[in-house]
């Protein structure tokens, strides 16, 4: 009987349609990324130009961090560095320990997220409910050694058969948006693409699209919305690693120091956005992410 309601499924025209497009996908992993574009109509209606948004929350983990999440895992894998049943660990304010957390349970990888302890209790309880050992610590500067980074780090050396996968400073993170989201944006766009905006916490999205794109034509522009309190808006307009005034309530975006995955990323324009305009912009404050999302113009 289950044999042949899956032929039957199969063999209905909505099913054929969907095969061909690849419907069936590599176990959770194969489900990431492939993401489509939604035009947001008021906006290009008003700017006389198509301005859309990559819907990142359509991967499993509702975020674009399951791309780097995924990479970075198979950056461990390739390198030897993480063998069955081992134990991957990392520093995060929340979007790629989820990706992180659903990627391990998938793989049959143990998880082990340290957290700032300023980060919101939903995440923390959906990192719990993925199987993940969640560890919140006191919120520090980098320089700090007590730092959340740091602490996984020392952590994962503790261990047998342990990475620390380092989303800020490994350029695996980077990687997935050279190889994943800039193409799909190329891709999708037609080639039309004519800027890319993005906010960036350990500037993996921005760099490696960035760095796509500008080998398909020179001429894409690379913007950066920055939130206030994080030095990138100073860095790239001014030169100068010095914090903007103010702090923001955004979580997760926004930095204190150029990280690795973010050297060298072919930045046009920075973008100081200020809560108020962006709350005023989105009228919820629950909403403010959107303002910070991967926006393209064509």
């Amino acid at each position: 009987m289950w044999r042949q309601v899956v032929l039957r499924v199969f063999s209905s025209p909505f099913s054929r349609r969907l095969s061909g497009q690849g419907a069936i996908r590599d176990g959770l992993k194969g489900t990431i990324g492939n993401t489509p574009l939604v035009r947001l109509n008021k906006l290009s209606q008003e700017t006389g130009c198509t301005i859309a948004v990559k819907a990142e929350f359509m991967n499993p983990g509702g975020s674009v961090k399951d791309r780097a999440a995924l990479y970075l895992i198979k950056d461990a894998e390739e390198k030897g560095q993480l063998r069955a049943g081992g134990t991957v660990v990392e520093g995060t304010a929340g979007n790629t320990g989820i990706g992180l957390a659903h990627i391990c349970k998938a793989l049959g990888y143990h998880c082990v997220i340290f957290m700032p302890d300023t980060q919101s209790q939903e995440k923390i309880d959906a990192l719990k409910v993925l199987g993940a050992d969640v560890r919140p610590v006191p919120a520090v500067t980098f320089d700090n050694p007590d730092n959340y980074n740091h602490q996984a780090r020392r952590y994962a050396e503790s261990l047998e058969n342990a990475v620390w996968t380092n989303q800020f400073d490994n350029t695996a993170n980077r990687r997935a948006h050279v190889e994943t989201t800039g193409p799909e944006i190329w891709e999708q766009t037609g080639g039309r693409v004519s800027a890319v905006t993005f906010s960036t916490g350990t500037g993996g999205t921005l760099a490696g699209v960035g760095e796509y794109l500008k080998t398909k034509n020179p001429d894409v522009q690379v913007v950066l919305a920055d939130p206030q309190g994080s030095v990138l808006y100073n860095h790239f307009t001014h030169g100068k690693l010095e914090r903007s005034e103010g702090s923001s309530i955004t979580e997760g975006i926004g930095q204190g120091r150029v990280t690795q995955n973010l050297n060298g990323a072919p930045v046009d324009r920075a973008i100081l956005v200020l809560d108020s305009e962006a709350v005023a912009m989105v009228g919820d404050s629950s909403c403010l992410s959107v303002v910070y999302v991967l926006v393209v113009v064509i």
